[in-house]
């Protein structure tokens, strides 16, 4: 006669671990959005800036889904607008064209400020 194992007693469900909450997202690494905007702006041959529409291809190339992150990049070419980083050459909010602004040249010397070394 062949030997009969014991029947094993049915195995128990595991007692169910309480919901944990789902892991944030990592952020992605590389330059943010801003960053890829003003690069994609800076490298541009364009003399009257590029518009939204070539500044959308230029970061799809660059990896970045445009689809998704639509709100986020008009937002970011507003706010590097109002900032002064980006000049708008046509158009109004995110729409138009864009390049990056003259950095206006300061002046090394400070008016109102008087050194001890001037007073003497």
């Amino acid at each position: 006669m062949a030997e009969v194992a014991p029947a094993a007693a049915p195995a128990k469900a595991p007692a169910k671990a309480p919901k944990k909450k789902s892991a944030t997202k990592a952020k992605k690494d590389g330059p943010s959005l801003p960053k890829l905007i003003v690069a994609a702006v800076a490298d541009s041959k364009e003399r009257k800036g590029v518009s939204l529409a070539a500044l959308k291809k230029v970061l799809a190339g660059k990896g970045v889904d445009v689809a998704k992150a639509n709100k986020r990049i008009n937002t970011a070419v507003t706010k590097l607008v109002t900032k002064g980083t980006l000049s708008q050459t046509k158009g109004t909010g995110a729409s138009g064209s864009f390049k990056l602004a003259k950095k206006e040249k300061e002046t090394s010397r400070q008016e109102g400020h008087n050194t001890q070394e001037t007073r003497r």
